[in-house]
């Protein structure tokens, strides 16, 4: 295999934490960084600019030739380390300069690639600025310190990079180029307009849907990309599928999301006393909103993400957690949390009262389902579906739904403690998503060893039953629950019926459930995923060598 000299890669989440991308590549990170220590160079946005950012660490010192190189060119960029193990070489650059040639870059790229600017709108100008400026980094940092003996990667994440890679690809033909979409723009935007994805996937054309869904900016600059880079690739079979079918080009590789462990409390009495502390948490804050004692026997089950109703399978868990109120079978209690980030504006003032009094409460606070006030609470989509069903926490209710609408962050006034240090307190984490490529969220909660429920619809969730060998059971660690476009009665039955099985499991059957989910998660560290990345370095230097020989041909 050919492995390449240096790795340059971008996105709009590099020192930036807005989604899953962050934990892909922040995960990533020190595995590429062990193999070529600081020959791999992230590049992101410079969303701070004068600001201090919270994930980057800046380093006047480092790369200080070419930092006057950079200066001199116009390029204003920061230039320091990635917070995170590896502390890995990170550029930010400032792309605000390059609007005011926006329109002169939007006519190049028609001209060369008939990208289709015109229908812009949204965050594309944005991103595409970006984009352009960390193809100009590369660029300089290129000309400065290399030459065509070095094999070079220039490796884009989703549509946001896709003209910087289109611009690399026309300028430096010696650069190799890896373009990754974790989920088509278009694809995503079917499945979030309530259009059948799966089952009209072979007829359907993407470019048709971007102009019915006025989507043509973004699906034409990801089409185009994805037709001249060297390598196309994406996360998982189910999105290998989409991108056939709706960008006219089957990937090169896929490459699934693997994770570091390094969050997960190492030690036996460390994990212990995390998870109690978590659970007593979640159960204080439960009690004292719907004025009960339950106990330490209560079931705790959680779902969570960004806030896509239908994509992430919120409406479907909800379903099931009202279908759980009247199933004979459950055995236990339950307290079912949803931690999705929604239009939240302050931690409710009688609720931080009533858990800094420490007293204990019989009667419950007004609206017992949700943590922090909203703005517009009569829009918001979770407190509308549990209005419709009377799903108001009643005293004799055997399944209480609480809405966590805020990033777990550790600041957010109530819990005041991280994700990952409230995740290990569940006893089952549920994850019905219609539209997932990957699913990073049910492959965290099993490196915490609790169970989840997924569906095959998620890449996550085909790779367990690919791993596993047949449809996974919560006794293997992961349900994994097969979705279509239209079975969603019967997803909703099957949360209900894994949940109260679960309810009835004995001690014994619940840490092999935990174990087995352990042991899951072992398998899809990067340490394990890492080789599907040199499968593509290769491939595109491949194709990248050829060109450069029949460039000299000529």
């Amino acid at each position: 295999m050919i492995m390449p000299d240096y790795i340059f890669e971008s996105s709009w989440e590099v020192c930036n934490k807005v989604g899953g991308i962050y934990t892909v590549l922040s995960t990533r990170a020190n595995t590429l960084q062990a193999e070529m220590k600081d020959r791999i160079v992230f590049i992101g946005p410079d969303v701070w600019r004068e600001n201090k950012s919270p994930y980057f660490i800046e380093d006047k010192t480092l790369l200080g030739d070419w930092r006057k190189q950079a200066a001199e060119e116009g390029l204003k960029v920061r230039i320091g380390r990635w917070d995170i193990p590896g502390n890995p070489i990170s550029v930010l650059v400032d792309f605000l300069p390059y609007f005011e040639k926006k329109n002169e870059i939007y006519g190049w790229l028609w001209e060369q690639y008939q990208v289709d600017s015109l229908h812009a709108y949204g965050d594309y100008d944005e991103a595409s600025m970006f984009s352009y400026a960390a193809g100009l980094v590369v660029e300089s940092y290129y000309n400065f310190y290399l030459s065509d003996k070095d094999k070079v990667i220039y490796h884009g994440n989703e549509w946001m990079t896709g003209l910087g890679l289109l611009y690399i690809n026309n300028r430096l033909p010696q650069i190799a180029t890896i373009f990754t979409t974790h989920a088509t723009s278009i694809g995503r935007s079917i499945a979030g307009n309530m259009k059948p994805l799966y089952d009209y996937l072979f007829a359907y054309n993407g470019d048709q849907m971007a102009m019915e869904l006025n989507m043509q900016s973004k699906h034409s600059i990801e089409k185009q990309t994805a037709l001249n880079v060297d390598c196309f690739t994406t996360v998982s079979d189910i999105t290998a599928n989409e991108c056939r079918e709706l960008i006219d080009k089957p990937v090169d590789c896929v490459l699934p999301n693997g994770f570091e462990d390094g969050f997960v409390p190492s030690s036996a009495a460390t994990f212990s006393r995390k998870r109690k502390l978590a659970r007593k948490k979640l159960l204080e804050v439960a009690n004292a909103l719907l004025g009960e004692e339950l106990g330490d026997d209560t079931l705790i089950i959680s779902t969570s993400g960004r806030y896509e109703f239908r994509n992430k399978g919120v409406d479907v868990y909800i379903e099931s957690m009202n279908r759980l109120l009247r199933d004979k079978e459950l055995k236990k209690k339950v307290v079912a949390f949803i931690e999705v980030p929604g239009w939240v504006g302050e931690p409710r003032a009688d609720l931080k009262e009533r858990l800094e009094s420490g007293k204990k409460f019989d009667t419950p606070l007004e609206v017992p389902q949700i943590t922090h006030w909203l703005h517009e609470m009569s829009h918001d989509n979770v407190l509308g579906m549990m209005k419709f069903y009377d799903m108001h926490n009643h005293k004799d209710d055997m399944v209480k739904v609480i809405f966590l609408p805020c990033y777990l962050d550790g600041k957010d006034g109530i819990l005041n403690m991280t994700y990952y240090d409230i995740v290990l307190g569940n006893d089952l984490c549920i994850y019905p998503s219609y539209y997932e490529p990957w699913g990073y969220t049910p492959l965290e909660a099993i490196a915490f060893k609790v169970p989840c429920i997924t569906t095959d619809l998620a890449g996550f969730g085909q790779w367990v039953n690919s791993e596993i060998g047949h449809y996974g059971e919560i006794s293997d660690g992961v349900k994994v629950i097969h979705r279509t476009d239209y079975n969603y009665s019967e997803v909703a039955d099957a949360i209900k019926d894994t949940v109260a099985t679960f309810s009835g499991f004995s001690k014994k059957q619940v840490d092999d459930a935990r174990r087995k989910a352990g042991q899951l998660a072992k398998k899809a560290l990067w340490s394990e995923f890492i080789k599907y990345y040199y499968v593509a370095y290769d491939k595109a230097l491949e194709k990248a060598t050829e060109r450069k020989q029949q460039l000299k041909l000529k």
